[in-house]
């Protein structure tokens, strides 16, 4: 009953937290001319209902008092009702008529001196109100209160512009952040909800067992990690495993991007982190989660502000928030970035982010759990097969398989079917890959021809290179920018690659150019955008990865392209010397994957003009069809045993 009770408290502070800290939003500027037309609008409303309301009360004729006792004495008056000075008259044929008597002085004193006999007095109904009563007051006093009331609310209206902006200034250093309590159920995110990545699963459960009970920890000595960092390419779902987390742990969920913190004033930012922490400490046990954190937490020292930029503030307050939490206070911070290459290193020390998790890319098996999630409330037909859809998608992140499913929903309801098919499924994954169909791009006759060959080089030079890919299916119908293309998966999911898988690959991807050269005697720019993408994979192998043997096992080049730590974007850690040997190794890979390429079309001609024929006629060539025509041609078609033995 005390834990029930102690729960009860706990959810009833966190209420009042939230409605203090986040219920309240800042008032919207409106523009004058709506301001003042709404409350031109209210004033006419009102006015309009004092005048009905006046207008109900019948407006008696006034007449004089000696008139008045001149009709008592002629018998045409039956009744006279008395209000205070204001004598109220009904005559026989039932005309209402208004007069006043003297001040002071009652009715019937008046009617005596005015030389009434009490015979004459008697014939008539003599009735005296009290002036009193709500009704009577509201009535006299609404002509002068109402207008004022209205100026009231008139210049009240109108000062909501400029005390929203004066409220805005006095906001401007809180906190951005969102909040999920711990009892929305619609937001709630568990990792029944988060497929794959059972490692960082697995890690994060010790942070959810804290945020439950953390007396089992403390009582052993032991210090749950401050701080969590969630490392991963974009879409791997770092964002969905945090929420998870504080869905498991059933606490409270603030959530902010590190942009919101850095604003245009200096120390604004300081003033949101601290505005932050602070509520998060209130309504501890939480998660605090910082999405991009590198947008804060960027190497210090070569800013362009240098030690007073935004920025910077921004990350030291970050950093003296982290360092100052003690472990019974059950804030855990959580951050994602997918460059953590650049945080500082501050950040990354014990006794704040010293905690890392990374997300990988799914595999297979992966894939095709985040399939069946994605999957749980969209009608399949019965030929749909998950599994083989995760065999067609490597590389794709979560964020891709969502994606995915749903393009294939959308293609279902297009074609107004009520059920998503497997072939919806399989067109979704180009559409997501290379982008939706351009069927209104016709290629001319001989645009077609050389596109056709172009994408039957690439795949003719794959089909025949031990360690490329192999093709999936082939199409000169354009998608996306590309006018044709060849997709080429591989047999199974990998997290090395080789040089020769590498080399390979520059060969393939320089087929489409060689092919255009032997069969039309020129080139098109349909080619550039894979030299592009063949030169920076041999570049790569010699700056990056260490594969040239002139210059050796040497990293010359981050992965990001440039030095880190404080050095300029174009500042380079080798020679002019070293540079030009660089550029001679890219050029001398091109050239051998040239060759390769080259000869490789060159004996296969007449396989290359067979592909080509049938991609004009067909304009897209599946698997099964493509193997086919490499059986006939004497080329058998890759399967994994036989790259394994080879290997």
């Amino acid at each position: 009953m005390a834990e029930d009770s102690k729960k009860n408290r706990d959810k009833r502070q966190l209420r009042i937290i939230i409605r203090k800290n986040f219920d309240g939003k800042e008032p919207q500027p409106n523009s004058l001319w709506r301001n003042f037309l709404s409350a031109l609008l209210v004033f006419l409303i009102i006015m309009s209902l004092y005048s009905a309301i006046a207008g109900r009360q019948e407006k008696a004729e006034k007449i004089s008092l000696s008139q008045l006792t001149s009709d008592i004495a002629a018998g045409s008056v039956q009744k006279v009702t008395v209000k205070g000075n204001t004598l109220q008259a009904e005559y026989a044929g039932g005309e209402k008529k208004e007069s006043k008597k003297e001040e002071g002085a009652a009715f019937s004193e008046t009617l005596v001196n005015y030389g009434l006999k009490p015979e004459q007095i008697a014939k008539v109904q003599i009735e005296i109100k009290e002036q009193s009563g709500i009704g009577y007051w509201t009535l006299n006093l609404a002509p002068i209160i109402l207008p004022i009331l209205f100026i009231v609310f008139f210049l009240w209206y109108l000062s909501r512009q400029v005390r929203g902006a004066g409220m805005q200034a006095f906001t401007f250093g809180q906190s951005k952040a969102r909040l999920i309590p711990p009892d929305d159920k619609k937001q709630k995110v568990t990792f029944k909800d988060v497929a794959g990545v059972k490692e960082a699963k697995q890690e994060l459960m010790e942070i959810v067992d804290f945020l439950r009970n953390p007396k089992k920890f403390l009582d052993i000595g032991a210090q749950i990690p401050k701080g969590v960092l969630l490392m991963g390419a974009p879409g791997t779902g770092k964002t969905l495993l945090a929420r998870a987390v504080a869905g498991e742990a059933g606490v409270a969920f603030f959530s902010i991007s590190g942009s919101e913190f850095v604003e245009m004033f200096v120390g604004v930012g300081a003033s949101r982190v601290r505005d932050l922490f602070q509520i998060a400490k209130k309504t501890a046990p939480a998660i605090v989660f910082i999405d991009e954190i590198d947008a804060v937490g960027r190497v210090r020292g070569f800013g362009a502000g240098g030690g007073n930029d935004e920025r910077e503030q921004t990350l030291n307050q970050v950093l003296v928030e982290l360092d100052g939490f003690e472990p019974n206070e059950k804030v855990i911070v959580m951050a994602a970035s997918n460059r953590p290459d650049v945080l500082d290193p501050a950040l990354l020390r014990p006794g704040r982010f010293d905690r890392r998790v990374i997300l990988d890319l799914p595999d297979r098996n992966d894939r095709e759990e985040i399939l069946q999630i994605h999957a749980r409330q969209k009608p399949f037909a019965e030929d749909v097969n998950l599994k083989v859809v995760a065999e067609r998608t490597p590389g794709f992140s979560g964020a891709d398989l969502y994606s995915l499913m749903n393009e294939g929903a959308i293609l279902a309801a297009r074609e107004n079917r009520s059920k998503i098919s497997q072939y919806d499924l399989i067109r979704s994954i180009e559409k997501v890959m290379l982008g939706p169909e351009r069927k209104s791009h016709i290629l001319s006759v001989k645009e077609k021809e050389i596109t056709a060959y172009h994408e039957s080089g690439h795949a003719l030079v794959a089909s025949v290179l031990l360690y490329a890919d192999p093709v999936h299916k082939i199409s000169i119908i354009s998608r996306g920018r590309a006018a044709g293309y060849t997709l080429k998966l591989p047999i199974e999911d990998r997290k090395l690659q080789s040089k020769k898988e590498f080399l390979d690959d520059i060969a393939v991807g320089l087929g489409g150019y060689v092919a255009e050269r032997m069969m039309f005697g020129d080139i098109t720019t349909g080619s550039s955008g894979d030299l592009q993408v063949a030169t920076g994979l041999a570049r790569d192998m010699v700056t990056k990865y260490g594969m040239s043997e002139k210059l050796g096992p040497v990293a010359l080049e981050t992965p990001a392209g440039r030095p880190l730590f404080g050095k300029g974007f174009d500042e380079k850690d080798y020679s002019e010397k070293i540079g030009a040997e660089i550029d001679a190794e890219v050029s001398k890979i091109i050239k051998d994957a040239l060759s390769r390429a080259g000869s490789t079309i060159k004996k296969h001609r007449r396989l290359l003009k067979a592909i080509a024929s049938r991609l004009v006629e067909v304009e897209t060539i599946e698997r099964d069809e493509f193997e086919k025509i490499l059986v006939v041609h004497g080329i058998q078609p890759k399967k994994k045993l036989d790259i394994e033995h080879q290997t």
